[in-house]
């Protein structure tokens, strides 16, 4: 017991090592193909058929969530490593820092659960329209250019800049509304992720453009997430980023109708 309160007085490497833990075991399972694709008597990796039912929904559920956390917590570490410094000052028992960074981390992880749920509606709806090929990326060039178009329009919205000013600077967001107790941890990380979720939900459905089986593609998406959120250009390589995507997808529909 003395060695385990030893420990947790390091409290960021505590905290740092259990997120680096979860973010590594989620791209793992996207890597290993868990839950889509299941190994069968030491034969190749074979495709789970896309028979939409309670098991197979379950499996797509946990695909989302667990791609959620692979791509939105990278950016949101610094967020909650700010909130172990902070609850330093504003625990009573030290010991418990990490338990309430993590329960911030939980917060933040249940709206991209809930996030995980409707794109799951989303593409049992899509799938059952015979609009997704077997990556699960879209079929249909005019959606999928619409949603690109979309995405790249969004990039230039007021509701866009605000959600990212708050994730690029949450310090002021944290000191006025903490509160103590352990619930208010996970409120607290509920509404930060509400405002991540606010800044990249358009992003998010890209993934049907470039296929959710794509992990390059899904890699590229949480990769310019990071970036948008930690670098000090991040407001300006987001407007690039959404008029890339507005040619893109207009290029898209030029071709189709008049190449």
């Amino acid at each position: 017991m003395k060695l385990l309160f030893g420990f947790l007085r390091y409290r960021r490497a505590v905290v740092a090592g259990a997120l680096i833990l979860v973010i590594a075991a989620a791209w793992g399972y996207l890597l290993w193909g868990a839950g889509i694709e299941m190994r069968m008597g030491g034969d190749p990796m074979m495709a789970i058929p896309p028979k939409w039912n309670l098991p197979y929904g379950g499996l797509i559920l946990a695909m989302w969530i667990v791609m959620m956390m692979a791509m939105m917590l990278p950016s949101a570490a610094p967020t909650v490593l700010l909130v172990t410094v902070l609850a330093e000052d504003r625990v009573d028992n030290s010991r418990l820092v990490p338990a309430a960074a993590m329960l911030f981390a939980s917060g933040y992880l249940l709206v991209w659960c809930g996030f995980g749920l409707a794109a799951t509606l989303l593409q049992w709806g899509l799938d059952q329209a015979a609009l997704l090929s077997e990556t699960m990326a879209l079929t249909d060039t005019i959606l999928a250019s619409a949603i690109v178009i979309a995405a790249g329009a969004y990039q230039w919205t007021r509701l866009k800049d605000a959600c990212l000013r708050h994730c690029r600077s949450p310090t002021g967001f944290l000191v006025h509304r903490w509160r103590h107790g352990t619930l208010a941890a996970v409120r607290m990380g509920i509404s930060h992720g509400l405002f991540c979720l606010g800044c990249c939900w358009m992003l998010m459905f890209l993934t049907f453009v470039g296929g959710l089986m794509n992990l390059a593609w899904v890699g590229t998406i949480a990769l310019f997430v990071l970036v948008e959120k930690a670098v000090a250009k991040g407001y300006w390589s987001s407007r690039l980023c959404g008029t890339l995507l507005i040619v893109w997808g207009g290029a898209n529909l030029f071709r189709l109708f008049w190449g």
